[in-house]
C-alpha cells in the first residue's frame, strides 16, 4: 500500500493503482478523452495531466502509478492551461461542426436541423415544440422573417437553400402543443405546464413595456419559468410593429392574434392603451421585481427615465441586456432600430434568461452558449458526402405560392432536403464539453489548408467521419479487445496519420462486433450511432 496526498486529501491505495483511479476513489474527477476503464492506458490526449507538488512536473494521471509520499495537484492554473493547450492541439486536427451553420446564423439560435428531421418524419407537433424552445412566434416569423438562416444553409452551396422559414411556418400553423415548454438549454432549468396558476409559482413579477416581438417573446419565456409577467403597451391592441407596420397581406390579422393568444395562454397579462412616461416608469419599477423595456424605436420622451442612452437607443450590456439601473433590462428596437423581427424576438428570449438569473440571485450572464467547432464552407469534393443524408433536387416552391405555404406532402419533401450538418453527438461530445469548460480556442493552432471531410455510411449501425477523429485510439483498442478480424488501425505516419480500416476495407467489415461500443466510447462525433438525435 502507498500513502499519498491528492489535492490536500490523504489516501492509502495499492501500489499498482494509477493516479487517475486514486483520485477517483477520493471523489476527484479528472478529465479524460483517450481513457476507458476496460482498456490499458494509452495517454494520447493528455487531458488528464496533473502536477507533482514537490517537483512541479506535469504528467498524465491515466498511465502513472502512485508512489509512496506522492503529493498531487489535480487543478490549478498551470494544470488548467496545460489541458487547454492539449484541447487546442486536438481541435487543430478536428474538422467538424457542432451546430449547423443555419442554427448559428439564426438570431434566435433555433435548432433548425432537429426541426427539419421531425417535419420530414411528419412529426409536426414535436417540431413545433422544438421551434418554440427558441421562437415564441413561429407562424408570424415564418411569414415575415428575411431568413438569415437560409443564407447560411450549406445546401445553398450545392444548389438551393432549404426553405427553412416556410417549414417553420407550417409547424406554427398546424402543430399543436400539449404543453408549453421553456428553453431546452441544458444549463437552464425548464418548466412544462399549460396552467397559468401553476406557472405563477415563483412569486416574482416582471413588467414589460411594449408588446412587439421582443416584449411578447420575453414574457413567454419568463412566464414559463414561473415568473408572472404583465405587459404595458401604448397601442389599442397588442403586437407593436407587427400589428401597425407590417402589411396585412404579409401578416394576416388572424395569424397575429392567434400567436398573441398563445402567449396569453401561459398567463401573461397585457394592459393596452397604457402610455408610460417618467412617473409611470418609476411606479412600475416600485411595483415589479424587474422591468424589460421593449418599446420599439427609442424616442426623446424616454430620455428622462434614468436609463443610459445614446442617439440610437438605450444602452445595455451586450450579452445580458442589463442597463445601468438595477433590475432594468432592454431588448429589441429600444436598443437600436432594426428591421428583423426575429432578432428582436431573439433578444427578448435572451433578456428573459438574464432576468431569470437576476431574480434568482445568480450571476447575470445571459443565455448560455456552448463551445462550437466550425470548419467553414464546403468544398465541391465534399458535396457527395453531405448529400448522402439528403435527397437530390432543387428547393420546392409551394404549389399555391408562398403566401399559401406548403401542403403536408410538400413540407415532408422539402424538409428531407436538409443535409443534417449538425453533429450527431452534439449533446454528449467530450471534446465540445471540455473545450467549453477550459475556454479552448479552436483556431489557436488551426491550419487553414484543411483536409476535406468525408462520411462512411455503409455500416448498418454506425457512421464514421474520419476528419472529426482526434486519434485517441479507443476504437482501435476496442477492436483488438473484441478480436475483430480486420478492425481499425493507424494508417500513415506523422501529421498524415489517420485511423480507419486497413487495406481499404469497408466499415461494415472492419467493425463487426465492436461497432456500437466503439461509437459510444468515441469522445467526438467521429464514430457515432447511425440514428440521428431527436
Amino acid at each position: 500500500m502507498c500513502r499519498i496526498k491528492i489535492d490536500g486529501m490523504d489516501a492509502e491505495v495499492k501500489q499498482d493503482t494509477y493516479v487517475l483511479a486514486a483520485a477517483g476513489s477520493l471523489g476527484i474527477e479528472i478529465p479524460t478523452m483517450c481513457y476507458l476503464k476496460s482498456l490499458d492506458p494509452f495517454a494520447t490526449c493528455l487531458l488528464c495531466v496533473v502536477k507533482d507538488r514537490s517537483t512541479g512536473r506535469l504528467f498524465p494521471s491515466c498511465s502513472v502509478h502512485v508512489s509512496e509520499g506522492m503529493d498531487i495537484i489535480t487543478d490549478d492554473a498551470e494544470v488548467r492551461e496545460a489541458r487547454k493547450t492539449a484541447l487546442e492541439l486536438l481541435l487543430s486536427d478536428h474538422v467538424g461542426d457542432c451546430e449547423a451553420p443555419c442554427q448559428i446564423s439564426c438570431p434566435a439560435h433555433m435548432d433548425i436541423p432537429l426541426m427539419n428531421r421531425l417535419l420530414a418524419d411528419g412529426e409536426i407537433n414535436e417540431a413545433l415544440e422544438v421551434v418554440r424552445r427558441d421562437i415564441a412566434l413561429p407562424s408570424i416569423l415564418g411569414r415575415i422573417c428575411p431568413a438569415p438562416c437560409e443564407g447560411a444553409c450549406r445546401r445553398k452551396t450545392i444548389d438551393q437553400a432549404v426553405s427553412i422559414c416556410l417549414l417553420k411556418r407550417y409547424a406554427g400553423d398546424f402543430g399543436k402543443e400539449e404543453s408549453h415548454t421553456a428553453t431546452a438549454n441544458p444549463v437552464e432549468e425548464t418548466t412544462t405546464t399549460t396552467k397559468s396558476e401553476e406557472i405563477k409559482s415563483s412569486g416574482k413579477k416582471v413588467a414589460l413595456i411594449g408588446s412587439g416581438p421582443a416584449g411578447l417573446s420575453a414574457s413567454y419565456y419568463l412566464q414559463l419559468r414561473g415568473i408572472a409577467c404583465e405587459i404595458f403597451d401604448a397601442g389599442d391592441k397588442p403586437g407593436g410593429a407587427l400589428r401597425y407596420k407590417v402589411p396585412k397581406e404579409d401578416l394576416p390579422e388572424d395569424v397575429l392574434q392567434r400567436e398573441i393568444n398563445s402567449i396569453l395562454d401561459t398567463g401573461v397579462i397585457i394592459h393596452s392603451g397604457q402610455q408610460v412616461g417618467k412617473k409611470e416608469f418609476e411606479d412600475i419599477r416600485k411595483k415589479f421585481d424587474a422591468v424589460i423595456i421593449a418599446t420599439g424605436d427609442f424616442s426623446g420622451a424616454q430620455e428622462d427615465w434614468g436609463v443610459d442612452y445614446t442617439a440610437k437607443g438605450f444602452t445595455s450590456a451586450k450579452k445580458t441586456y442589463a442597463t445601468n439601473l438595477p433590475g432594468v433590462f432592454v431588448a429589441g428596437n429600444a436598443i437600436r432600430s432594426q428591421k428583423m423581427a426575429v432578432r428582436a424576438s431573439g433578444q427578448g428570449k435572451e433578456a428573459a434568461f438574464s432576468v431569470s438569473q437576476y431574480l434568482s440571485g445568480r450571476t447575470i450572464q445571459g443565455e448560455p452558449r456552448m463551445f462550437n467547432s466550425r470548419f467553414g464552407k464546403l468544398m465541391e469534393e465534399e458535396f457527395p458526402y453531405y448529400l448522402l443524408e439528403s435527397v437530390p433536387g432543387n428547393r420546392l416552391e409551394p404549389s399555391g405560392g408562398n403566401k399559401s405555404g406548403f401542403s403536408k406532402e410538400e413540407l415532408i419533401a422539402e424538409a428531407t432536403r436538409c443535409m443534417h450538418c449538425d453533429c450527431r453527438k452534439i449533446d454528449n461530445c467530450k471534446l465540445r464539453d471540455l473545450s467549453d469548460e477550459y475556454k479552448a480556442e479552436q483556431r489557436h493552432y488551426w491550419n487553414p489548408d484543411r483536409k476535406p471531410v468525408s462520411k462512411s455510411l455503409q455500416h448498418e449501425l454506425v457512421v464514421y467521419e474520419p476528419r472529426k477523429c482526434i486519434k485517441c485510439s479507443l476504437c482501435v483498442r476496442l477492436a483488438e479487445k473484441h478480436n475483430e478480424k480486420i478492425g481499425f488501425t493507424f494508417i500513415g505516419r506523422g501529421f498524415d496519420v489517420e485511423i480507419g480500416a486497413p487495406f481499404n476495407e469497408e466499415l461494415r467489415g472492419a467493425l463487426t462486433v465492436s461497432a456500437m461500443e466503439a461509437a459510444e466510447a468515441c469522445p467526438t462525433g467521429a464514430l457515432s450511432l447511425k440514428e440521428i438525435r431527436k
